[in-house]
């Protein structure tokens, strides 16, 4: 029978290698929320199979299934059938916009990007107050989240790269847009294209970004292969700090959240764990750490699309933090620190911050 999906002529082995074992069950942010057996990864698969072998489409009574899915790698960590539903679920979503099927809320980010430079669709970005776009050794690169939403964080962050004498710059940034590639939709080459002339036009032989994802999308995009190709290395910011004495320390309980798509996507444990422990000897890990570390709900589009599943999802997590009575929660991911810190009950007494953030107002403290 002729292959109708692009997701079958990628996929079909995967698909079909689904042993619907569900070891996928017990790790799946969503379905360890909301226990339908449709929204996990072996759920998914099998209405993968039935659209394959023609018996159902690809249509709206599927968004509700196939976007709800914060492609947090969880099942694929764990699965012995060695397959990659997040990959799967992100093309599928190619193939339901390329039919005119998705979420509203995903349609309406794809608009923003055609007409705004963020994802917020807002003019006027926190200026931060530091020269952009000038020649420098190094280029820090905000992000939307950190430029609209956690500006106090990245803020703090500006201030601790100061205080280590960094030379750096800001640009004009645009969003990197990486996102649409998760909800259905490709990387708008005009907005990746501004990213990569800013930059290069900056002289910078390192790229160092404040958001995992930016990270992720400018080292594995074709729109921004130029960078690569220019011999601009890219990193995040937590591989960044590795190299640097901090001589500060705090006798606080502090506690680690994995970014998703720093942790899992990215294989990146060691170094922000690295820097916590030389400035927080009471550190304490969560009970789920590292490659089984909770999703804090955000990714995926969840957060824009489903937000009461991905609020929930995060006080998840967050109720790890209080058993193992930690007074700080840090992490390397402004999207996960506003997710978690909009989770957060008025009873949960400890903080969140990214780690730059807490290292800022360490130094601060101490100076």
């Amino acid at each position: 029978m002729e292959e109708t999906y692009d997701f079958e002529k990628k996929f079909k082995d995967q698909v079909l290698r689904c042993s619907s074992c569900g070891f996928c069950r017990a790790v799946c942010p969503v379905f360890g929320l909301t226990k339908r057996p449709a929204y996990n990864a072996r759920g998914k698969m099998l209405i993968l199979k039935e659209v394959m072998d023609g018996n159902v489409e690809l249509n709206d009574e599927l968004v509700e299934t196939l976007f709800q899915c914060t492609t947090c790698a969880s099942c694929a960590n764990q699965c012995p059938s060695w397959v990659n539903p997040p990959e799967i679920i992100k093309q599928v979503r190619k193939d339901m916009v390329h039919r005119g099927t998705c979420h509203p809320a995903f349609e309406g980010m794809n608009r923003i990007l055609e007409t705004h430079t963020n994802i917020y669709g807002e003019d006027e970005p926190e200026d931060f107050e530091r020269e952009r776009n000038r020649k420098a050794d190094m280029v820090f690169f905000i992000g939307c989240v950190g430029s609209y939403r956690e500006d106090d964080a990245t803020l703090a962050t500006l201030d601790f790269l100061d205080r280590l004498k960094v030379d750096y710059t800001l640009i004009d940034e645009v969003c990197c847009s990486g996102a649409l590639g998760d909800v259905g939709f490709e990387v708008n080459q005009r907005l990746a294209q501004t990213n990569v002339e800013r930059i290069v036009a900056t002289g910078a032989t390192k790229v160092v970004t404040g958001c995992p994802y930016c990270s992720r999308t400018f080292n594995g995009k074709d729109e921004y292969a130029a960078l690569r190709e220019a011999g601009i290395e890219i990193i995040h910011l937590s591989q960044f700090l590795t190299d640097y004495d901090l001589r500060v320390e705090t006798d606080k309980v502090v506690t680690y959240h994995d970014p998703c798509d720093l942790g899992r996507h990215c294989g990146i444990y060691d170094d922000p764990r690295e820097t916590t422990r030389r400035v927080a000897p009471n550190f304490i890990e969560m009970r789920h750490n590292r490659a089984d570390a909770l999703c804090c709900g955000a990714g995926g589009g969840v957060r824009g699309a489903y937000a009461k599943n991905s609020i929930a999802m995060a006080r998840r997590r967050l109720a790890e933090v209080e058993e193992i009575g930690a007074e700080v929660v840090l992490t390397e991911c402004n999207s996960c620190v506003h997710n978690l810190n909009n989770a957060k009950l008025r009873s949960q007494k400890f903080r969140i911050y990214t780690t730059t953030q807490f290292l800022a107002h360490l130094m601060e403290e101490q100076s």
